[in-house]
């Protein structure tokens, strides 16, 4: 896809969503897909390749939660795989600090290709477990992102000892949510945390549904939080249904 149309079609999802991007960004966005494409090629980022897609279901999609980053938030990004949410909110906000955290050395290996090549500034990678980085940055984040990474009752453990009290975590979720949300009342109480806000949005001109889960960190994580890497798949904390 040659720039033009790229940037045709990414300005009007984006104004669809009220977003307005600036030229900068849209090139940035545009080297970035190319660069997605290209080592996609090599090892396994996405199974989103047509660049159409890639603009809707990666940078639209990341995009929704733009609103919620203010500058000088300190922002974390578990999970990122190809950068997912976190460049892109990089790209339209870098004046807050972001830090993407994957288990792969080769996606931060791509990662940090695409910091260099687009020249993005407060913007760091790490190759850790989840579990590891939680334990050695406590309540050190503003904010906490996800997108895709595990069901909402496990999700909660890697992120919400991650944030401050009064901070946020975002999980950004697909379209059938209730029963994960049923199974995370006993995560929520005993984690720290409270859902402030679902906001359902459909994807601009699609059918494609996504669910944004505001999760408020209300209380202080009890240290044991988060476990020992793989305890919170294998035993998540769960709501038990008399």
């Amino acid at each position: 896809m040659e720039i033009q149309e790229f940037s045709k079609e990414l300005k009007e999802k984006s104004k669809l969503i009220n977003i307005e991007l600036e030229d900068k960004q849209i090139e940035k966005f545009y080297n970035y897909m190319n660069l997605l494409l290209e080592w996609n090629e090599k090892i396994n980022l996405t199974a989103i390749t047509e660049p159409k897609e890639v603009i809707l279901k990666h940078f639209i999609d990341s995009a929704t939660i733009i609103k919620y980053i203010e500058d000088n938030m300190k922002v974390v990004d578990v999970g990122t795989g190809a950068g997912f949410p976190g460049i892109p909110l990089n790209i339209m906000n870098s004046k807050a600090n972001y830090v993407l955290v994957d288990s792969l050395n080769k996606r931060i290996n791509f990662l940090n290709e695409v910091i260099n090549n687009l020249q993005l500034n407060n913007i760091n990678t790490v190759h850790s477990r989840i579990e590891d980085f939680g334990k050695d940055n406590k309540e050190s984040f503003d904010i906490a992102t996800s997108r895709a990474v595990a069901s909402l009752n496990i999700l909660l453990e890697y992120l919400l000892p991650l944030v401050k009290v009064g901070g946020i975590c975002i999980c950004m979720k697909g379209s059938n949510v209730k029963e994960e949300i049923g199974n995370s009342k006993k995560a929520l109480e005993i984690l720290g945390g409270r859902i402030e806000k679902i906001e359902e949005i459909v994807l601009p001109n699609s059918d494609i549904r996504r669910n944004i889960i505001i999760v408020r960190k209300i209380n202080v994580t009890p240290s044991k939080y988060p476990r020992k890497p793989g305890i919170a798949t294998k035993e998540p904390i769960i709501y038990l249904y008399k």
